[in-house]
């Protein structure tokens, strides 16, 4: 790629969003779009499931209205905690006008950090426990929603995330038409390299397979990570113990 162009075909977004620089999105031999990787994948995507379910029919809606501690804990937590490698993690406000799509049988109505009294947090220190809670409203009746998030960085590359699907899988749970759900996960922030990062959050009914999505909101929260003790890779984990030993043979 420094000697010269690079074409790289794939229906992976991930990959792409990973390796190009600029992208262009072609169907049956025309050009749709092209441009900014982030943006023609997130469009692609909301293609992909338009074609499977119809077209998207979710619009901006009126936002409605104890933690246990990790079993072990960085060894090095209180050292970076105490210096300038602190992982702080700035923590912007729900923006229920980012771009969506989905069926529109619910919305995705905020999306928030918690500390252990069920506060919401406007900074976060990667390594340590919190709480990412999602509501959604629901707008007509459905059986088993499943309601999930994904973190990104400013690439738009999926960190980790996950969804309520196999928690309830053996649930039968029904959610009236005009009623509130909401959705905790309880996780050990990784500490992540300095830069921008967006929580992306969902909310669809059927199976991890073959599901309708109702709502899928990328970027609904935006927070960036401000200093960091990350070595290399995309994100760092709490370390339960690291040795370095020595001996004469």
């Amino acid at each position: 790629m420094k000697n010269g162009t690079v074409l790289f075909v794939s229906h992976d977004t991930g990959a792409v969003k990973n390796l190009c620089n600029r992208v262009i999105w072609l169907e049956k031999g025309k050009l749709l779009e092209q441009g900014n990787p982030k943006e023609v994948c997130e469009l692609y995507l909301q293609a992909f499931y338009e074609a499977q379910q119809g077209k998207s029919t979710a619009t901006k809606l009126k936002i409605a209205d104890k933690i246990k501690p990790v079993s072990f804990q960085d060894q090095r937590q209180d050292f970076i905690n105490a210096s300038n490698l602190r992982n702080d993690l700035k923590i912007f406000v729900f923006d229920h006008d980012s771009s969506a799509f989905g069926q529109g049988g619910a919305q995705i109505t905020n999306v928030e950090f918690l500390n252990a009294k069920g506060e919401p947090l406007n900074w976060v220190v990667g390594g340590e426990v919190v709480t990412l809670k999602i509501y959604a409203q629901i707008h007509q009746d459905l059986e088993n929603p499943i309601i999930g998030f994904s973190i990104k960085d400013h690439r738009g590359q999926t960190l980790f995330g996950d969804n309520t699907y196999l928690t309830y899988s053996d649930s039968q749970l029904f959610c009236e038409s005009e009623t509130i759900v909401d959705a905790e996960f309880r996780f050990v922030m990784p500490v992540l390299p300095s830069g921008d990062y967006s929580v992306g959050a969902a909310i669809a009914t059927g199976t991890q397979e073959e599901h309708i999505q109702h709502h899928w909101l990328h970027d609904a929260l935006i927070f960036k990570s401000e200093a960091s003790s990350v070595a290399t890779g995309l994100m760092g984990i709490p370390m339960q113990e690291i040795k370095l030993t020595t001996r004469n043979d």
